[in-house]
């Protein structure tokens, strides 16, 4: 739940132009999508506020949407479309610094109904916006487009959260000590055997 609520905070702020969403994007520089996004959004300062902006005004709101944005709650679960414009993944999660910069955008791959999903993680340069109801989208949702195809994204490096690398550096852990804890009880048996042959011994 928190990580829905921090995920609205940030995709609230995210904004693509229009012309991104019309021109091609395979032959775009990396990184120069990402990095306009992330001027949108407002770069840090240092003081540690989130997404400081000089131009706007102390406690200043935004009061209405604009079309150019789009809200975190309609923005999970926007498909994903490869080079043959079929569906290949959906977007699952968005990754920011505390800065509000958005990294990358989480695309869930495979799987059903998110059982043996495969989330990777794309910088946004990575992906073209492709208007709803406009001449290659006729749905109502704007879609993204990726220069790849569904066995090519599904080959990529698995993204891991935190939260994913401590399960598995603990897990990792606990078996360990387990398997330590078995390997003393060992001793503790052989020595009750040689006891009882030692006292056997003088009776005879």
């Amino acid at each position: 739940m928190i990580r829905n609520l921090v995920a609205v905070a940030a995709v609230s702020g995210l904004m693509m132009s229009t012309a991104l969403a019309q021109s091609p994007a395979p032959n775009a520089t990396p990184g120069s999508t990402g990095s306009s996004t992330g001027s949108s959004m407002g770069s840090s300062s240092g003081s540690g506020a989130m997404g400081s902006n000089t131009s706007a005004g102390a406690g200043a709101v935004i009061t209405q949407q604009s079309p150019n944005q789009w809200l975190a709650s309609k923005f999970m679960g926007t498909d994903v479309i490869g080079t043959d414009d079929a569906k290949i993944g959906d977007v699952s999660d968005v990754l920011f610094d505390k800065s509000g910069k958005v990294d990358a955008l989480i695309v869930g791959v495979g799987g059903f109904l998110g059982i043996g999903q495969k989330d990777i993680a794309l910088p946004v340069s990575s992906f073209q916006v492709i208007a709803a109801n406009s001449g290659r989208n006729n749905t109502s949702s704007d879609q993204l487009r990726l220069s790849m195809t569904k066995d090519q994204l599904q080959q990529q490096a698995e993204f891991k959260t935190s939260d994913d690398t401590n399960r598995t550096t603990t897990g990792a852990g606990s078996g360990a000590a387990g398997t330590g804890g078995g390997a003393a009880t060992t001793p503790r048996t052989n020595m009750g055997t040689g006891s009882g042959a030692a006292t056997g011994t003088p009776n005879r």
